[in-house]
């Protein structure tokens, strides 16, 4: 069954992501596009990452496009799903198609869905098509489907730089000079993914570590920047004079990142440091977009500045469509994506690393140091997590345990409950979320409490729920 989670369809490689079933998601997409009433010609932009057959997979994609009469701008080599969403945007596409599955171990591939506004598609947008995907029976009535050479000859498929019109758009954004002028250190992984080509091709001096192509990602578990995953650009921070770390996922669109001294920077810290920046600094305004798995230092600073805040379920998708519909300064999400009114409604892992080095050049300051700044300003702030791995009768279980709205949670009475995304228990000035995944057999435990012993004790305890 293929069923499209909180970014996008993943599947096994050869059990589930297989060349029929990505025929059969894009049949149903261009029946999508040519359901839109529109007198613009209908295009897509596609791009693919470093994963297994990722290019044919795509190419695959390119012939059922075109051969239906959608032109198709394919780009010409491997891309970051934000390089998808801008050039979706700036080639005024109907729709975006990125073939990664992102983080996910490497026998994992997916397809992913872009807006022609240059983010994810919105979640009304997914569910049409998923409709369209249940509903797809191969039909007769359906043109003949050429060839690749045979479409490209014919002009329905093109190919283009997505990594060129990239740069040129960011560099006008991002004082690079002033980040060369600052004479970082910088060591960078790319852990085998998409941003392996383009950090090096702007800041050239920077340390790259596993960047060459490895659909298997060698060492790495998988391609999510997170600090279990880094253990050796977090070895190389402890052992060398580095001004910083950073990481990018599968497809680049999120950001992992190390002080000088080994230590991980959460994204609850970074989403506060490039907030603060933004407002403080930069001078812009607009409202705040943050899912209910991000932490509450944000709600303290909006409160204290009188920003709106909107609070949305996990899922990139719908802060993107909060960005294009209201004024948002910056929306982001616990697992490192964040998007910013500097640039597209997207997350982007490349584009933020260079906004946080653009902010230590300015300010003069560490990353340590204006974490220090963070917690003089907010107090201690620390955040527990646990993906566990679990059968469908214990997942089952578990969310039965949260769906009877407990009381107490160990010793620890509970306040309330937040549902709009799982179950988050409210617990004084703590709080434990409990959610399932959509994309892969996990529950995620979230908690976050101004003691680092009862944040991890909180996670811990949501685990032996039943």
């Amino acid at each position: 069954m293929i069923v499209f989670g909180t970014d996008g369809w993943r599947g096994l490689i050869a059990r589930d992501f297989t060349f029929d079933n990505v025929q059969r998601v894009s049949h149903a997409t261009a029946d999508y596009i040519e359901s839109l009433k529109t007198e613009e010609k209908k295009s897509v932009v596609i791009g693919y990452d470093t994963r297994f057959l990722s290019r044919k997979f795509a190419e695959e994609s390119a012939i059922v496009f075109a051969s239906r009469g959608i032109a198709v701008l394919l780009t010409d080599g491997i891309s970051t799903t934000p390089q998808v969403s801008l050039a979706t945007l700036k080639k005024k596409a109907t729709l975006g198609i990125v073939i990664t599955a992102s983080h996910n171990p490497p026998e994992y591939n997916g397809f992913k869905v872009k807006g022609s506004f240059g983010g994810p598609a919105k979640p009304e947008q997914i569910k049409e098509i998923e409709k369209f995907v249940k509903n797809y029976k191969p039909s007769k009535a359906l043109p003949e489907v050429q060839s690749f050479a045979e479409l490209v000859k014919s002009k329905l498929i093109k190919e283009f730089d997505a990594n060129k019109l990239y740069q040129e758009n960011i560099l006008k954004k991002i004082d690079i000079e002033a980040i060369t002028k600052a004479k970082f250190k910088i060591a960078y992984d790319a852990m085998h993914g998409a941003g392996l080509v383009t950090f090096q091709q702007i800041l050239p001096s920077i340390s790259m570590l596993h960047g060459e192509i490895n659909p298997s990602f060698g060492e790495i578990d998988h391609p999510e920047p997170i600090e279990s995953c880094l253990p050796t650009l977090q070895s190389t921070l402890k052992n060398g004079k580095y001004s910083i770390g950073l990481a990018t996922d599968g497809d680049a669109d999120r950001l992992g990142v190390f002080d000088s001294d080994g230590i991980f920077i959460d994204s609850h810290k970074l989403f506060m440091i490039l907030l603060q920046y933004l407002y403080h600094d930069r001078g812009l305004r607009g409202a705040v977009a943050k899912t209910v798995s991000l932490t509450s230092m944000v709600n303290k600073f909006c409160e204290k500045y009188s920003i709106p805040v909107f609070e949305t379920a996990v899922g990139f998708k719908y802060i993107a469509k909060l960005m294009v519909e209201e004024k948002i300064l910056i929306g982001g999400e616990e697992s490192g994506g964040l998007g910013t009114s500097l640039h597209i409604p997207e997350r982007d892992g490349i584009f933020n690393g260079l906004l946080l080095l653009e902010i230590m050049a300015k300010k003069k300051k560490t990353l340590s140091q204006l974490c220090k700044d963070l917690e003089n300003e907010f107090g201690t702030h620390y955040i527990a997590r646990i993906d566990a791995k679990v059968s469908q009768n214990e997942k089952e279980t578990i969310l039965a345990a949260c769906k009877a709205l407990p009381k107490k949670i160990g010793k620890y009475s509970v306040d309330s409950c937040n549902t709009l995304d799982g179950f988050k228990f409210l617990i004084g000035s703590s709080w434990l979320l409990v959610r399932a995944s959509g994309t892969e057999p996990l529950i995620r435990f979230y908690a976050e409490s101004s003691s680092k012993e009862l944040a991890e004790e909180l996670v811990q305890l949501g685990r032996k729920l039943r």
